[in-house]
């Protein structure tokens, strides 16, 4: 079980990475956007449109940041076998159900893996014992 534990970590990280990939990139898109905006600018419009590119870049790296960092420090605790990382796993895999299809796929495989007695009892530095 404690392979199938270092997999789901291992896949939280690689999915929290790309996430955070995507929210500098898209914060990278948005300021070059309104820096054209700015050069290309010959009427003086771009006053307006230069910090609303600026905030809808903020606001969706912002977000993108907000669901991708848990998963990434989550599947660092799984990979390091910390105790608390199995319960906050749990909820970060049944809110990737929710991201089709691959959050999906992987939020299945972490509540099948981590639901198991055989996974709390090594998290939590037990013994198991099979009823």
């Amino acid at each position: 079980m404690e392979s199938h534990i270092k997999i789901v970590g291992i896949l939280h990280v690689i999915l929290g990475g790309m996430g955070v990939l995507a929210a500098v990139a898209i914060l990278f898109l948005f300021g070059g956007l309104a820096g054209l905006v700015g050069v290309a600018d010959q009427t003086g419009d771009s006053a307006i449109a230069i910090p609303i590119l600026g905030g809808i870049g903020g606001l969706i790296s912002i977000a993108i940041l907000i669901f991708s960092v848990p998963g990434l420090i989550g599947g660092i605790g799984l990979l390091s076998m910390a105790p608390w990382s199995r319960v906050f796993m749990i909820v970060i895999s049944a809110l990737y159900l929710l991201h089709i299809p691959f959050g999906t796929a992987l939020g299945i495989y972490g509540l099948w893996v981590l639901t198991r007695p055989e996974t709390e009892a090594l998290l939590s530095r037990r013994a198991y014992r099979p009823v």
